[in-house]
């Protein structure tokens, strides 16, 4: 069975409610219809579980005019649900199975809000689905990091460089010694910087590095676009010798992205943007956890978590569980996806990363600003970051470690405030 919870708020009877969402979303709709029979529902109906209230109130989240029409009144109820769908109602099929667990309940007049909290596989149906093509391991084999985080920015301005300019920022960052890099999710294949030239301009720089150092970088050229060009994209980024892709995936989709991971061997970084309209609410919409389910079964390696004390509205305990999350396998095999911390971050923030995931170093670490705005520059935005976790490590107080560490100590001068 596919088990899938959720917070219902409603005025109704919440078990009735339940019972209804259950209905809706598998054998049944509002009222029994011809051929619906019991062997029918037995089979293929979906099952209530669980259903508690823990809470009432004297306002709706949401307007119905379904219950408006209808002259219902409060209480609202606030009610954990937990529902199980057969997995054969399905089969292999991820978009029916985000249909299956959220598709039209979001709508339903009965409900004035609902969350979708979590969606629980189990190891035999998620082998069903596609695995990263690197993950977590395979992301470390290629970069040679083993025994700390990898560290990476972002190309900044992240609009209005030609493929010429992008490239010597990234000779720049290759040399500072990053770990990855990786374009801003706006820019594709904009007119300014076709992608194609982008990734041949790029990808001879990350080349003669390699050559010269043995160093593989990692960089994440950005191919959102409709199914076809992504493809062409990714064929392009391999034949220059990259070793990844990025997109954006709300916005490519569930299929476009399985159908990316089918086609190439690449290491695919998936960048949420977009998310916050889906799980901002703590009410209503999916919640990260059931969304980042969905997308791993793409086949996705990295996924964006967002950052500790970063510049957006999550808080820490949320990007925490994002991040475990991604850690945490979701079948029988090592599933792992490597989870990517961004916005805002800096060294300051290296440690509070860190002890979130319970001081595991399997995580990608982005600092834009935090490298490239580091007022001696990109390498010693890196060297930085290195000091700050050598401090980490050893459990040295951040400002005794920066007092060896003139890097460390003018990014504490610089980003400190932020």
């Amino acid at each position: 069975m596919i088990i899938a919870r959720y917070l219902l708020e409603s005025p109704l009877d919440p078990e009735k409610v339940a019972a209804m969402m259950a209905g809706e979303q598998s054998a049944g709709t509002f009222v029994r219809v011809p051929g619906e029979t019991n062997a029918l529902r037995e089979q293929h109906g979906a099952r209530v579980r669980s259903v508690t209230v823990v809470e009432e109130r004297d306002r709706p989240t949401l307007a119905s005019a379904y219950l408006e029409r209808k002259g219902v009144q409060g209480p609202w109820r606030l009610a954990q649900v937990e529902i199980a769908y057969p997995e054969e109602n399905v089969g292999a099929n991820l978009p029916t199975l985000a249909t299956v667990v959220a598709g039209n309940l979001f709508d339903l007049g009965e409900v004035t809000a609902l969350r979708l909290l979590s969606v629980e596989l189990r190891p035999e149906y998620r082998a069903r689905f596609s695995h990263p093509a690197l993950g977590v391991v395979g992301t470390r084999r290629v970069t040679d990091v083993f025994d700390r985080p990898l560290f990476g920015t972002i190309i900044k301005p992240n609009i209005g460089m030609k493929p010429d300019e992008i490239a010597q920022l990234v000779k720049t960052l290759c040399e500072a010694g990053a770990d990855f890099i990786k374009d801003d999710e706006i820019v594709a294949n904009p007119s300014c910087a076709p992608l194609s030239e982008r990734v041949s301009a790029v990808m001879r720089v990350v080349r003669n590095h390699r050559e010269r150092t043995g160093k593989e970088v990692m960089v994440a050229f950005n191919i959102t676009d409709e199914l076809d060009a992504m493809r062409r994209h990714a064929d392009h980024v391999l034949a220059q010798g990259g070793s990844c892709v990025m997109a954006s995936l709300n916005w490519c989709g569930l299929s476009a992205m399985q159908s990316l991971r089918q086609h190439t061997p690449l290491c695919i970084h998936g960048h949420r943007n977009g998310s916050g309209a889906f799980g901002r609410h703590p009410d209503h919409g999916i919640a990260f956890s059931a969304w980042q389910t969905l997308y791993r079964l793409t086949g996705a390696d990295h996924l964006h978590v967002h950052g500790m004390g970063g510049k957006f509205a999550d808080a820490s305990g949320e990007v925490t569980e994002a991040a475990r999350h991604c850690l945490s396998p979701l079948g029988a095999e090592d599933d792992r996806v490597m989870p990517v911390f961004s916005s805002g971050q800096w060294a300051g923030t290296l440690g509070q990363t860190y002890d979130a995931i319970e001081r595991s170093n399997h995580f990608l670490f982005l600092a834009g600003g935090g490298i490239l705005a580091h007022p001696d520059g990109p390498r010693a935005g890196v060297d930085s970051l290195h000091a700050a976790w050598t401090s980490v490590i050893s459990g040295e107080d951040l400002m005794q470690r920066a007092a060896h560490s003139p890097a460390l100590a003018n990014a504490m001068k610089t980003f400190g405030s932020y």
